[in-house]
């Protein structure tokens, strides 16, 4: 199984990115708002999140081929799979409509607005209201986590957030009022190396400390 791909960015197409890994070449197909990222690192080592899949219904005469898809972060390809669980929404209807930032479409589906997400390319209106009965309820964290879109090595960063959020649910906060309160916390500027240090900082600005 083929999770992650770090290396030298030889090119770019409409649908994939192109790897050199001597003694191979690499093809990953991207999303659109990946392909964007990507523009100006050509050239440079960069780092996929993959998923190894072999596509092709052998039933129906075609034939099986192995495909690698890559995400600029974990959070972006579990996004993907979720997204990839509506019916009607493949691998590839999945990639096409992947054309801005996960967070984006996370608070439209999460605010179950059909018709921001019929806009996305390859989504019509059945397909967006199929997409908010079954997601709705499993984008919050989403709708936090890649707003800011925090590097993956920002000392734990993403990891902390996801727990901060959990857990203030769990003390009862609405999943609304939760990532506000980490927004408040994060736009302070400071660093939270662990869940135990952003509660505390939450809660002591609710007390004006």
């Amino acid at each position: 199984m083929i999770t992650r791909i770090t290396a030298v960015l030889q090119g770019l197409t409409e649908e994939t990115a192109l790897f050199s890994v001597p003694p191979f070449d690499y093809e990953v197909f991207i999303p659109e708002y990946t392909r964007r990222h990507l523009q100006t690192q050509v050239g440079q080592s960069v780092t996929l999140h993959t998923i190894y899949f072999i596509e092709g219904n052998p039933a129906q005469g075609g034939r099986m081929a192995p495909k690698l898809l890559g995400f600029l972060t974990p959070v972006e390809r579990e996004f993907f799979e979720l997204f990839c669980s509506v019916d009607g929404v493949g691998t590839k209807k999945a990639l096409r409509a992947m054309t801005q930032p996960v967070q984006d479409t996370a608070v439209l589906i999460e605010q179950q607005d059909a018709k921001g997400l019929s806009a996305l390319p390859g989504i019509g209106p059945a397909t967006a209201e199929r997409m908010i009965a079954k997601l709705r309820r499993k984008m919050a964290r989403f709708a936090l986590l890649v707003r800011r879109e925090f590097p993956e090595d920002a000392g734990g960063r993403v990891d902390v957030l996801r727990d901060a959020f959990d857990a203030l649910c769990v003390l009862g906060h609405s999943s609304a009022d939760a990532r506000k309160l980490i927004d408040q916390a994060v736009e302070t500027g400071k660093k939270f190396k662990d869940t135990e240090t952003l509660i505390q900082t939450i809660y002591m600005m609710q007390l004006g400390g």
